[in-house]
């Protein structure tokens, strides 16, 4: 067992979270809890958010409420989600990291229409693109969208990003949406920051790239981190959950929440929301402190091996 796995066991013995801020990097510091934006584009993820205005507003109010990390992506909209946190936030204030995606190419409204490219040229301009969209000098945060594109070996796009890295064009690389064994070939390339994979208490694919990760010291950025399944999938969840939100005046999503917080100890997840009220509970999450026993019950309620 790592020394990393050994501290991280001794906190969750503790009850307490490892931190209160998240280095990205070792040098990006963020809050524990960030925004993804991916919500605020038409249906399907295509076009754009049908309420501007509340869009924008609601950018704003994400900034407000002290949240100093926001997850989007080039293939949001396609372009235009960059575009409006750009025309909400920009200028940026001090301490606030953006991160986005390249890699996924969109030639329609439908999600069959969604495929992936890696090669050099076409990541070049997709980060380029997004600098000018996002109007950025650099991004702080770049990551590869997605790893299933055929027309370059994995290896050769990690490449690339180290290139473009070494370039100035991004700070720090992240990968979305890989495999454990993807993201153990990517370190050994070179340096990765971040990496991003659906987990949540109901979803556990990503649990052998978080594994990984916390081993590596590097940011887990779990997406759909705080979703509670509902109906009768949901009833062996919100059994065990509902009672430890009803202890800390919480709502079980906000308890979902807290346990990504304790469950990894570089752990930043990005709720999305279209409503005030739900970020403001999102943001409140991390406040929630549960015990040793509350956390290993919600991590029991699906097989994880550790």
């Amino acid at each position: 067992m790592s020394m990393i796995r050994s501290e991280n066991e001794a906190e969750r013995r503790s009850g307490k979270r490892a931190s209160e801020t998240v280095a990205i990097g070792g040098d990006l510091v963020v809050g524990p809890i960030g925004y993804g934006a991916m919500q605020l584009t038409g249906p399907k993820v295509w076009g754009e958010y049908s309420d501007h205005d509340g869009a924008i507003a609601l950018l704003r109010e994400v900034v407000a409420a002290g949240v100093t990390f926001i997850d989007t992506a080039d293939v949001y909209g396609p372009h235009s989600n960059e575009e409006l946190i750009r025309e909400a936030l920009h200028p940026y204030l001090d301490g606030l990291v953006i991160a986005t995606k390249g890699g996924f190419v969109r030639g329609g409204p439908e999600y069959a229409d969604l495929g992936a490219v890696g090669n050099r040229l076409y990541l070049r301009q997709a980060a380029y693109m997004s600098m000018r969209r996002l109007g950025l000098d650099h991004i702080d945060l770049y990551y590869l969208h997605s790893p299933t594109m055929t027309d370059v070996p994995f290896e050769e796009v990690i490449e690339t990003l180290a290139e473009m890295r070494r370039e100035g064009l991004i700070r720090h690389i992240g990968l979305s949406n890989v495999s454990a064994d993807q993201l153990r070939t990517a370190m050994a390339i070179t340096d990765i920051a971040a990496v991003t994979v659906e987990y949540n208490v109901a979803v556990r694919i990503g649990a052998d790239v978080r594994r990984a990760a916390e081993d590596a010291g590097i940011v887990f950025s779990p997406w759909h981190p705080g979703r509670v399944p509902g109906g009768g999938d949901g009833e062996p969840f919100h059994a065990v959950i509902d009672p430890i939100a009803a202890d800390h005046d919480a709502t079980p999503q906000q308890v979902a929440l807290a346990w990504q917080l304790h469950r990894t100890a570089q752990a930043l997840p990005i709720p999305g929301t279209t409503s005030v009220q739900h970020l403001k509970e999102n943001v409140a999450a991390a406040q929630i402190g549960l015990s040793r026993d509350e956390v290993d019950a919600i991590t029991a309620l699906l097989p994880e091996e550790d």
